[in-house]
């Protein structure tokens, strides 16, 4: 499943295409039905948090999350014809955009937008120049007796952090997955925020998940990217000892038993 950068860069290859043009939308696979109230509309602008997009239109709010399956396509020359289950086709002149596979595509209104992005957690791409967002997500995961490393999955507590940020930023912070929220120093908790920042702000960057200080490149083969995510039974790269693998909330999770404490 796409995480926040992921989500981020759509938003910005979205507007790149479409920002101020009305926009033909149509459901090639037919079941996008508000394709039709849609099309036309000036597109205004994207909103992503977490893992939630909103494109935002003159009269309309569409709501997109990928889910597992969900992607998109871009094409920019002469439209070719559909490929695949394409759920929505947006397109002005010779610029388009796919989407297929998606969780949730459908028109919201006003409200409903506002309901969800109150229910979603401080997103650490949005702009917190007066640390309200890093002060909401340590209030909402001190408040809490579930483990950090679930918290850290918990969309209500912190948006667009998935598998592979959960694993390598809490080997970062040597916090082990297992502590209750409750139980981590705010200072701790500031720490993990302040790490998601710079790290999802990284991956939009690049297009990619780095997080080793020295190898934050993105030529760097895959397996050098991570210190423990799909490492389990290999030496941890910073003290030896067997990186562990165990499933929590229904997710594998990765950390080193001897470093997380």
């Amino acid at each position: 499943m796409p995480e926040g950068h992921s989500v981020k860069r759509s938003a910005n290859k979205f507007e790149e295409f479409f920002l101020n043009e009305p926009v033909k939308v149509t459901s090639p696979q037919g079941r996008f039905t508000d394709s039709k109230i849609l099309s036309g509309q000036k597109f205004v602008f994207a909103q992503p948090k977490g893992k939630q997009l909103f494109l935002h239109f003159e009269e309309s709010i569409v709501q997109i999350h990928l889910g597992i399956y969900g992607k998109w396509s871009y094409q920019n020359g002469e439209p070719k014809e559909p490929v695949g289950q394409v759920r929505a086709r947006f397109q002005v002149e010779n610029r388009l955009a796919d989407l297929r596979g998606p969780t949730i595509c459908s028109l919201i209104d006003a409200d409903t937008h506002q309901s969800i992005l109150q229910r979603l957690g401080p997103d650490p791409l949005w702009d917190d120049s007066d640390n309200k967002l890093r002060e909401e997500f340590i209030a909402r995961a001190s408040a809490k007796k579930v483990p950090i490393g679930q918290l850290l999955m918990d969309q209500g507590v912190i948006s667009g952090i998935g598998n592979v940020f959960r694993a390598e930023i809490l080997f970062r912070a040597n916090l082990s997955p297992f502590t209750p929220g409750n139980l981590v120093p705010n200072e701790v908790l500031g720490a993990i925020w302040d790490d998601s920042v710079d790290l999802l702000a990284l991956g939009v960057r690049t297009s990619v998940m780095l997080t080793r200080e020295n190898f934050q490149k993105v030529s760097v083969p895959k397996d050098e990217r991570y210190w423990v995510y799909k490492r389990e039974g290999m030496a941890c790269r910073q003290c030896g000892n067997p990186v562990s693998i165990a499933m929590m909330a229904a997710r594998k999770l990765y950390w080193c038993g001897f470093c997380q404490k």
